[in-house]
């Protein structure tokens, strides 16, 4: 089987990638002692920025392998589009200087509490997930989903990380948090820039051994 290796130590991100590549036959796994590596100051503008970076520093520890990284996060357009880049470092006091993630619920919190005096109907968001595929050291193709909804005033569901529970997606009535690890793949950001991934590795590397 094909194998494709994850710069995270998220298992949540590991389980949203596995669900959507186990029906094209690629094994999805994390990168071995990942947790030794150095980790890339996520210092970029952009998601697509800090992506590239993650993936190339990352694919360096693991030659000749596909290694894919991503770099997503929450833009509220009440907020001005925050978290947006710092959206896993909000509850830190200056998310843009500090070095480590912050915990989900202390992030979700911040949210809701600068959300507190904002109507439902101005409670729009959307998700962002630029992907980077690397191999060598090299960017080999980015990869870019959305998924737009809207912020509850309060968390729902357990199935997901991150801003999940707040993330109530009109299309199907559920937060991101309330679905599976296969219906996420199918309605979220990660899941939708995967597709396009996945459809790019079919192409470039279709009947070839990886």
């Amino acid at each position: 089987m094909r194998r494709v290796l994850i710069a995270t130590s998220n298992p949540g991100k590991l389980r949203d990638f596995a669900g959507a590549a186990r029906a094209h036959g690629i094994n999805i796994a994390g990168i071995p002692d990942f947790s030794e590596l150095p980790t890339p100051v996520e210092d970029g503008l952009t998601f697509d920025e800090n992506a590239r970076k993650k993936a190339e520093e990352y694919s360096l520890a693991v030659p000749g392998e596909i290694v894919l990284a991503d770099d997503s996060g929450l833009e509220v357009a009440a907020l001005n589009g925050a978290p947006g880049v710092h959206s896993a470092r909000y509850a830190a006091d200056e998310p843009h200087l500090a070095d480590t993630n912050t915990d989900d619920e202390a992030n979700n919190a911040r949210v809701l509490r600068e959300l507190r005096d904002v109507v439902p109907d101005k409670r729009t968001a959307r998700f962002v997930c630029v992907l980077a595929a690397a191999r060598n050291g090299k960017t080999l193709a980015t990869f870019r989903g959305t998924a737009d909804g809207m912020i509850l005033d309060a968390p729902r569901g357990t199935n997901g990380f991150g801003y999940d529970p707040l993330f109530y997606f009109p299309g199907i009535q559920k937060t991101f948090a309330e679905l599976s690890a296969e219906e996420k793949a199918r309605y979220s950001h990660r899941g939708s820039a995967f597709r396009q991934f996945l459809e790019w590795y079919e192409k470039q590397f279709s009947g070839n051994d990886i």
